[in-house]
């Protein structure tokens, strides 16, 4: 599209809101990875699972604010209280 097409004169340098779940590229997961991939999360152990060893053992998290609870490995935890 030309920069004199009325539709790229309607859009450019214009600021808009959108959701995270509309993004064409890049796919929304690696959006909210680079902008809240280090944000901590704090939530209640409500399951365990493990492998037989200590290396294997996972930790279901259920987090105010998720409909889902989160998976991760045990040695991922930052801090327990």
């Amino acid at each position: 599209m030309p920069p004199s097409h009325p539709v790229y004169e309607r859009w450019k340098g214009r600021h808009v809101r959108f959701r995270v779940r509309d993004v064409h590229l890049p796919a929304p997961s690696e959006v909210l990875d680079e902008m809240h991939g280090g944000d901590v999360l704090e939530g209640k152990v409500v399951d365990v699972s493990d492998n037989g060893t200590e290396a294997g053992l996972f930790v279901v998290i259920q987090v105010d604010g998720l409909r889902r609870p989160c998976v991760l490995a045990v040695e991922r935890i930052l801090r327990a209280v």
